[in-house]
């Protein structure tokens, strides 16, 4: 099992205006793609399993963290599009992707895990 300590962020929708405007959206991403490179973050193209930690928000109280941590993180970022963001920054052509699982928990702080890697 491999732990990366990486705040996951969700693949925008990309548009022409992209190439000359930077969105902080747009920007998150690159830097998120970036990052996971940096790293080395490898997956194979069949049989994986990735638990996206997403962090929870300071304004939380104790209790309420303490509730939720660990548990299912069932709101906004969709788990498709923290998928697709991670795919385009391992893989220049993710087509060949054929079989995965997708997990969203919260957490104190953000985390990428992956099953079990085998490039």
């Amino acid at each position: 099992m491999n732990i990366y300590d990486i705040t996951p962020v969700s693949k925008p929708r990309m548009t022409q205006r992209d190439r000359w405007v930077k969105r902080p959206a747009t920007a998150a991403f690159w830097a998120f793609k970036a990052e996971v490179r940096q790293l080395g973050i490898c997956l194979p193209e069949s049989g994986y399993h990735v638990t996206f930690i997403i962090p929870m928000p300071k304004s939380w109280s104790q209790k309420k963290r303490a509730q939720l941590n660990g548990q299912a993180h069932q709101q906004k970022p969709d788990k498709d599009n923290l998928e697709k963001a991670l795919l385009d920054a391992i893989f220049d052509d993710d087509s060949r992707v054929w079989d995965g699982r997708v997990t969203k928990l919260w957490g104190e702080k953000g985390q990428i895990i992956i099953g079990e890697c085998a490039p």
